[in-house]
Order: structure tokens, then C-alpha cells, then sequence
């Protein structure tokens, strides 16, 4: 193994592991996954507190095998007082179809997991992976632990949407209608930037209330694969959602609403259902929903998202912390 100041290089057999940092190092490449694409990196970059990396499987023709994206983000508050860094990364990655998958996986793993740990990364999330066993072997030999995770995804190519919709749902979005809300894509920097504002205020309390900056946003409403969906009500922005597209497939990343104001027209529920509707009008595939919350059973906000009609998928979510005692705690805690 060789190591320089800013490149990890791993060797195996006729595949080298290159990880980069900079968009303007990275090779030629096919990206037909969004969130491990270019352009994602190209995004990341511009987003202040965070920082992207592209692990690379690279042939010795220089052909790219495999590639993996993954960032950190520093995350800080003055109340309370903290300052850390955090890894995340969404899926296994791309791989060509004469590549072992599962072999070449290991590697970038591996690299990209000693590259956190340069990066002192509190810890790393690792989520969104395409099958729950996938994987779990090479997670457990880098020292992650996984966690019982509760997707929901809808699929929207077997039946049109609101034939899946159960009648209180139905009654709600009627409801909506009838009064005036209507949503939209964004149009204008304004109006992400008010949309933000409430993406940030129904966050607060959140246990889990990280969120990307602004920018990021307005990169997104910017991107063929990506859409700001904003709700009105009288004019004024009282919800929204943050859409990517990626292959066949729907990703709803982020939603909320000013529901405790406006709970009377059911904000949330008309911003969903249009995200979903419009999806099924450009013939996507399936609606996945990225974080339906904590794993707990009694979880308001994933029976919510089942009023649409989806499927609950139990997934793994990988975790890993730098601390090997708190590391070792968890995995014990909740693997017991």
C-alpha cells in the first residue's frame, strides 16, 4: 500500500483504489446513479462544510471499474456548544458488469473507511444499501455495526397512485384542494431560499436535525435530476419537499411543513402526494422515501408515509464510530 499526502492507493490483483478530492482529478466516467455521479461530487464541493470524496476502482488500462462517493460534513452549534465532523454515504456505489461486486466493494470500503478516519470523523453513516445482507461481512471487517432500519419505498408503475391511497388520506388532500393549496416546482432563488426557512424551522427539535446548507438547495433546483416542490397557501410558502432522480427511481430526500400553524390544510399531506403524483407522471419506477426517522416502532411519520400506499423494507444502516469503546457499545447495545 502506498500513501501520500492526499491519494490512498490500494493494489489487488489488476484493480487500483484511488480515492480524489477534487472535481477537477476526476477521470472520465459513466454515472448513471445521481448520488454517486459527478455531478453530486460536483455539488458537494460548492456546499460549504462539506467535503467530497471519489473512491475509484481503476483498471490498469485507466478504465474505471467501480466508484463509490462519499463526503464529510462538519456539523457545529453555539447551544449546545459542539463541533464534529460526520461521514455519510448513500449506497454501495457503481460497478460494472464484469467486476465481482462484492470483492471490489471491500476494497473501496476499506479505503474510504481509513480516509474518515484521517479526517477524524466522529463517526460514519452509511445508508441506503440495495439489499439488507449486501455487504455485511466487509462492514463488520472495517468495524461498523448495523443498525434495524425501516425504509418505504411506493411503486409506481403496477398501479396508478391514488388507487393506493387509504380514504383518510383521500379526504385530506381533497380537503387541501378545495381551499386553495396548490404545489409547485420552485422557481426562483427567493423561493428556495423561503423554503429553507421552513425546512430549517420544522428541524429544530429534531433529534436528527442535521441539514445541508442552503447552497446545496439551490444547486438542486438548479440540476436535470433534481426538484425544489414548494406549497402555497394564499401566496405563502407553508411546506416543501427536495426530490432526486436517479435512474428509474424517486427519492424524496427532505420534506416539511409549517403544519402546526396551517395544520387545517394538511400541508404535509398535499406536499407528499405531489411529489408522488409527479413522479408517477414522468414515469418513474418507484418513490423512495430516504429517512422515514429513527427506527422506533411507534414512529408517527412512518405511518404517515404508509397512508400512500407504500411497502415498509427492513434494511440494515451501517454505523461507525471513532471512539472504539463507544463503537464497541453500540454494536453491543444494539446488535443484543
Amino acid at each position: 500500500m502506498y500513501i501520500d499526502k492526499k491519494i490512498y492507493y490500494f493494489c489487488n490483483v489488476n484493480l487500483q483504489i484511488k480515492i480524489i478530492s477534487k472535481s477537477e482529478e476526476l477521470p472520465d466516467m459513466k454515472c448513471a446513479n445521481f448520488f454517486h455521479s459527478v455531478e453530486m461530487f460536483q455539488i458537494v464541493e460548492q456546499t460549504p462544510r462539506h467535503k467530497p470524496y471519489m473512491a475509484l476502482a481503476i483498471r490498469e488500462d485507466g478504465t474505471i471499474a467501480a466508484h463509490m462517493f462519499a463526503c464529510t460534513r462538519t456539523r457545529g452549534s453555539w447551544i449546545p456548544p459542539y463541533l464534529f465532523t460526520q461521514g455519510r454515504i448513500y449506497g454501495e456505489g457503481e460497478y460494472d458488469e464484469d467486476v465481482n461486486k462484492d470483492e471490489v466493494f471491500a476494497l473501496l470500503l476499506e479505503a474510504i473507511t481509513k480516509k474518515f478516519k484521517r479526517k477524524l470523523c466522529l463517526y460514519v453513516e452509511f445508508s441506503d444499501i440495495s439489499t439488507k445482507m449486501f455487504g455485511y461481512r466487509h462492514f463488520r471487517n472495517n468495524g461498523y455495526f448495523p443498525i434495524n432500519w425501516q425504509e418505504v419505498h411506493n411503486s409506481l408503475h403496477s398501479m396508478p397512485p391514488e388507487d393506493r391511497l387509504d380514504d383518510k388520506t383521500k379526504e385530506q388532500i381533497k380537503k387541501a384542494k378545495d381551499m386553495g393549496v396548490i404545489t409547485r416546482e420552485a422557481e426562483s432563488e427567493e423561493e428556495v431560499h423561503n423554503f429553507y426557512k421552513v425546512l430549517k424551522n420544522f428541524y429544530r427539535m429534531k433529534i436528527r436535525r442535521f441539514l445541508p446548507p442552503e447552497k446545496m438547495y439551490s444547486s438542486l433546483n438548479q440540476s436535470d435530476n433534481a426538484r425544489i416542490f414548494i406549497t402555497l397557501y394564499k401566496n405563502k410558502i407553508i411546506g416543501g419537499c427536495a426530490c432526486i432522480y436517479s435512474g428509474a427511481n424517486a427519492y424524496l430526500w427532505y420534506i416539511a411543513t409549517r403544519r402546526k400553524t396551517y395544520s387545517f390544510v394538511y400541508p404535509e399531506t398535499i406536499t407528499m402526494w405531489n411529489a408522488i403524483q409527479s413522479s408517477y407522471e414522468h414515469h418513474y419506477r418507484h418513490i423512495y422515501f430516504l429517512d422515514v426517522g429513527l427506527p422506533y416502532r411507534s414512529n408517527q411519520f412512518r405511518k404517515f408515509i404508509l397512508s400512500f400506499g407504500g411497502k415498509p423494507v427492513t434494511k440494515y444502516r451501517w454505523f461507525r464510530f471513532s471512539f472504539p469503546w463507544i463503537n464497541n457499545f453500540c454494536s453491543w447495545f444494539f446488535n443484543s
